[in-house]
Formats: C-alpha cells, structure tokens, sequence
C-alpha cells in the first residue's frame, strides 16, 4: 500500500521532467489514490522556475495536473508549525529554507 503524501517540489519537478523512476512512481501512486496532492507552496517555487525561464509548455503541463490535484492552502496552524521547526533547527545550527519549513510543517499538520 502506498500511504498518501505531500509531493516536494523536487518530486513534482521530476513528474514533469518525464524522470522516468519519478513517472512511474507517480503512475502507481496516482492508481491508488487519484490524485496528487501539493502544498500551495510547492506550486508557488515550480511556477515561479517556470515563469522565470519563459517556459510556457511547461507551464501548460503544470496547470493539467494541477487542476486535478489537491493543494493545501496555508494555514495559521502549519505557519505556528513552521516556526516551532524553525526555532529547533535555529538553535541546533541546522537552518534549511523557508519554504520547506512550511511544506514540511505542511505535512505534519495534514498528517
């Protein structure tokens, strides 16, 4: 059984791409679930890659499956979320970017 995920943008990146591991994965895991489901986060840094090189085929490709995928919106519960995991890894001197502070605060609020 696959469980039900949060795709990251590295993920949803090589989707696109056609990777061809990713692409299967993504065949299977769409056969069990029927959608893909994406923090509005993960679609903000793909659109903003896409938008910034011009790449408008891409871009089609991306609204295709984005309007049969489930985006979660922010909340004020994943952004308290976000800052706990930020002031943990602050303290520990293990900062990653903001951003996937908040997918990852994303999919542990969303479970």
């Amino acid at each position: 059984m696959i469980p039900q995920a949060l795709l990251d943008t590295d993920v949803l990146s090589a989707v696109m791409r056609k990777h061809s591991k990713a692409v299967a994965q993504a065949q299977a895991y769409l056969a069990v679930h029927g959608q893909f489901t994406l923090s509005t986060i993960t679609r903000y840094e793909v659109l903003r890659g896409l938008k910034a090189k011009g790449a408008t085929t891409q871009l089609a490709t991306l609204d295709r499956p984005c309007t049969a995928t489930h985006i979660w919106l922010l909340t004020d519960e994943i952004i308290v979320r976000a800052a706990e995991i930020y002031s943990n890894l602050y303290q520990h001197g293990a900062l990653i970017s903001d951003v996937d502070f908040l997918i990852v605060a994303s999919a542990l609020v969303l479970d």
